[in-house]
């Protein structure tokens, strides 16, 4: 029985379908596009793509380098292109969404409310960061993919990135007004039970 091909696996074949390089060169492009919503380590790629190599989904050649170490180039096979075709035109799974902050703020009345507020302000400063990177990147695509066929693809998945950090900005500037309430209410008394 032939082993199923997991996600991560159709992130590197997708990478490859871009062209080919080695393992290094699949995480540098990964961390230029994908990273904002799927990020694999080196600790993943390497095993993978001898994975993909053993079941010839892709192909591995040996590049020699002058005065570097040699090192492995790998392409997608016809085969490798039709797993990774078959796999984009299913329907995505569900993926189960966990959030270390909403945990904290869900329990927050337990700690002082300014806890909260620097948990909710650190965030906040995070998605700005991202909105700023985002803003960044697109304009790096339009100036140098202008012309690529991809390019529109390449967008959608940014603008996603776009959306969910301003809506997450308004979150937590409505959050950080909800706190600063609290914070200047009287404390309340736990009811016993």
């Amino acid at each position: 029985m032939a082993r199923k091909t997991g996600t991560t696996e159709y992130a590197v074949l997708g990478m490859l379908a871009l062209g080919p390089g080695s393992g290094y060169d699949l995480k540098k492009r990964i961390e230029g596009s994908v990273a904002h919503f799927w990020s694999e380590s080196y600790g993943q790629i390497y095993p993978i793509l001898a994975r993909l190599a053993s079941r010839r989904l892709v192909e591995r050649r040996l590049e020699r380098q002058k005065g570097k170490p040699d090192r492995y180039v790998y392409s997608i096979t016809a085969e490798g292109r039709e797993r990774l075709g078959a796999w984009l035109a299913e329907p995505a799974r569900e993926q189960p969404f966990r959030s270390e902050l909403l945990l904290k703020l869900f329990f927050g009345r337990h700690r002082p409310v300014a806890e909260s507020i620097r948990h909710v302000e650190r965030f906040g400063e995070r998605q700005l960061a991202l909105k700023r990177s985002y803003a960044d990147s697109e304009r790096e695509l339009l100036r140098e993919q202008r012309a690529h066929p991809e390019l529109p693809y390449w967008l959608i998945t940014l603008r996603f990135g776009q959306s969910r950090a301003n809506a997450l900005l308004r979150w937590s500037e409505q959050t950080l007004e909800t706190l600063e309430r609290l914070s200047r209410a009287p404390a309340r008394r736990a009811k016993k039970g």
